[in-house]
């Protein structure tokens, strides 16, 4: 069995089978060591830009499933997806020097990377899919971060149970040459499923960490303060780890 495969396992296990144990002080104490030994461990096994399998085209998944939220269900966003998002506009504040405004039109005329990558998800499925779309570092650095911005939050427009959806990773990920807010999959727009008209891949960690239906990142120097701090919609509501590395 591959490392990603068991790593995903144990992801899903942490996630699932210990709810009690994780519910109790020493529990949550026992559950955020593993994280940040999951952290140091990859990152000195495999290095800080160390890239994740890429493959070739004839290896695409047939199907490429959605999970989680399937769509936005808002008017804004209904009639945002009826003109085929000519005015859906994606934010990048917080933490920076200068903030920017970006329609879709701006992100496809930059600089872009195509990948084909495989999604791990949570739940044991995957699929492989080719992303396109431009590295979240040339918005980064063209925003140009704060000196005390420590981390990137990715702000949605889809709810699920009822409370906002977010993701967050570290600088490390961040500025990772495989990390892209990606508008197309596998050649054509983004399906609604899977998160139009934008949403985050990152590459080394699980499914639940690329955000779909992007409306804003947010460079912040904590994630105390956004959510319930854990720093994700899963992480706040079910115990899931915050760096999900694979």
């Amino acid at each position: 069995m591959k490392r990603r495969n068991v790593i995903a396992g144990l992801g899903a296990l942490f996630a699932t089978a210990c709810s009690k144990v994780g519910d109790s002080k020493a529990g949550k104490a026992l559950f955020k060591a593993a994280d940040e030994w999951h952290l140091k461990a990859q990152r000195a096994l495999t290095g800080r830009q160390a890239m994740a399998p890429e493959f070739d085209r004839s290896q695409i998944s047939p199907f490429f499933r959605g999970n989680g939220s399937q769509t936005v269900r808002t008017p804004q966003y209904a009639a945002a997806l009826a003109n085929g998002f000519a005015d859906w506009q994606l934010q990048v504040t917080g933490l920076v020097e200068h903030p920017l405004s970006l329609t879709l039109d701006n992100i496809r005329k930059l600089p872009q990377r195509t990948q084909v990558t495989r999604h791990d998800c949570v739940e044991g499925w995957s699929a492989i899919g080719e992303w396109t779309g431009p590295q979240l570092s040339v918005l980064l650095d063209a925003a140009k971060l704060k000196p005390e911005a420590r981390f990137i939050v990715f702000h949605c427009a889809d709810r699920l149970y009822g409370a906002p959806y977010y993701e967050s990773i570290d600088l490390d990920d961040a500025f990772h040459p495989q990390t892209i807010v990606a508008h197309s999959l596998n050649g054509k727009p983004l399906p609604e499923r899977n998160g139009a008209p934008l949403r985050m891949r990152i590459e080394r960690q699980l499914g639940y960490k690329h955000a779909k239906y992007l409306t804003m990142i947010e460079a912040v120097a904590t994630l105390g303060g956004i959510g319930r701090g854990q720093g994700g919609f899963w992480e706040d509501s079910n115990g899931y780890q915050w760096y999900a590395g694979i």
